[in-house]
C-alpha cells in the first residue's frame, strides 16, 4: 500500500527481499535506501522531501524504499532498530547510515548526498 495524493507521481521504488539484491547490492553507482514503516509518523513527514531530492538527484542517484512491516527478514539483516533509517551504498556496500532525519529539504538531501560529495 501506497500513502500517496492523487495524482502525485511516486520516484521512489520500494525494493523487497527478492528485488534488493538486484537493485542495491549489484547496483551501479551511488544508491540510497529509506527503511520505512507506513505506519511510522516521521516516515510521512519526511516523504514529500524524499521525493524532491529523489527527483533532483535523478541520474546522479538512486534512491529505494524498503517497508519493514511487508519485509522484516531484510531490515533485521541490515540491523535497522528504527524507522527511518538511511543506508547509503556504493558498489554494493554500505558506506553512510544515518537513522531519524529531520524531516526538512535540506536534512534529507544532506543525509543522501553526504557519503558520495554529489553536487546538486
Amino acid at each position: 500500500m501506497n500513502h500517496r495524493a492523487a495524482g502525485s507521481i511516486d520516484r521512489i521504488a520500494t525494493l523487497t527481499g527478492d528485488t534488493f539484491n538486484t537493485n542495491v547490492i549489484k547496483g551501479v553507482g551511488p544508491i540510497a535506501v529509506e527503511f520505512m514503516s507506513y505506519g511510522c509518523g516521521y516516515c510521512r513527514a519526511v516523504e514529500p522531501f524524499l521525493q524532491q531530492v529523489a527527483e533532483t538527484l535523478e541520474g546522479k542517484e538512486q534512491i529505494f524504499r524498503v517497508n519493514i512491516d511487508a519485509d522484516p527478514e531484510l531490515s533485521a539483516g541490515f540491523e535497522v532498530q528504527g524507522t527511518p533509517t538511511f543506508i547509503m551504498f556504493s558498489g554494493g556496500r554500505e558506506v553512510g547510515r544515518v537513522e531519524g532525519i529531520q524531516p526538512t529539504l535540506a536534512g534529507v538531501m544532506a543525509v543522501v548526498t553526504q557519503p558520495f560529495n554529489i553536487q546538486y
